[in-house]
């Protein structure tokens, strides 16, 4: 199908063409991935939404430089990651990318300041505790800073993870399911705040398999089976819930059929 890309928009900060990516499986390969293209614009916020199974992570990590595909072009800021070995990848994992994902990743003995800036001081740079102080304000936690993660409550620890996913100033922020752990309550305030940090600039990419998560966002890209097969705009929770209806019906008949076979 066409590359998500508004024509209006300028060249987007992460680019896909025909991505692939096999597994070795006892029957053969697995695709995970079949000749994915996508264009994500700067300053949007795109939600992935498949059936268990259709690739939805697979793309997402190959997207962020976390894995390599088996074939294809991965774009991001203009930068070919094919041409990068491991050292490069994780130099630009640190320093161009952000990760929010769904079980927080905070070290329990760091305040939430030391956990902001802890991939500041992986990749041996100087944290500015002013730009700490702004994130961690900016995320509604600026009286916070000192908490150790035992002292905060889960959409509180949460939003210590995007204040970290910002503190390098990414391109795209990567975030995996970043509200499946958290009550109703602190999924809307974490879903709110990262509607307001697209609102603002900062482009983020999200899987998730809830459509009221989903709804925050600008566009939902629908795969299944390793394709991207549709996609909807401007989102509502019971649009986002019907076409997902529908493809894990056609999903689970498929299971059927191969099984009978």
């Amino acid at each position: 199908m066409t590359p998500y890309a508004p024509a209006e928009l300028a060249p987007p900060v992460l680019r896909i063409r025909d991505l692939r990516c096999e597994y070795p499986g006892e029957a053969g390969p697995v695709h995970a991935l079949r000749g994915i293209n996508l264009d994500v614009p700067r300053s949007s916020f795109i939600a992935i939404m498949g059936p268990s199974g259709s690739g939805k992570t697979t793309l997402l990590h190959c997207a962020a430089g976390l894995q390599q595909p088996t074939s294809g072009l991965v774009e991001l800021d203009g930068r070919d990651l094919r041409g990068l070995d491991q050292a490069q990848l994780a130099q630009l994992r640190r320093r161009r990318v952000g990760f929010v994902f769904q079980s927080f990743n905070l070290l329990p003995a760091l305040s939430a300041i030391d956990n902001v800036e802890l991939p500041l001081r992986l990749d041996s740079r100087p944290a500015e505790p002013a730009r700490t102080t702004e994130l961690l304000t900016r995320v509604g936690l600026g009286n916070r800073g000192r908490h150790r993660p035992h002292q905060l409550s889960g959409g509180q620890k949460q939003r210590v993870a995007v204040a970290r996913a910002l503190i390098t100033d990414p391109d795209v922020v990567f975030a995996d399911e970043p509200t499946g752990a958290l009550d109703i309550r602190s999924a809307r305030e974490v879903l709110r705040l990262m509607r307001e940090l697209a609102d603002h600039g900062q482009t983020i990419i999200m899987v998730t398999h809830d459509p009221v998560a989903a709804s925050y966002s600008d566009v939902v890209l629908f795969i299944a089976d390793g394709r991207i097969v549709d996609q909807l705009r401007h989102p509502t929770a019971q649009q986002v819930a019907g076409r997902m209806a529908v493809l894990v019906e056609s999903a689970e008949q498929a299971a059927n059929d191969t099984a009978v076979i």
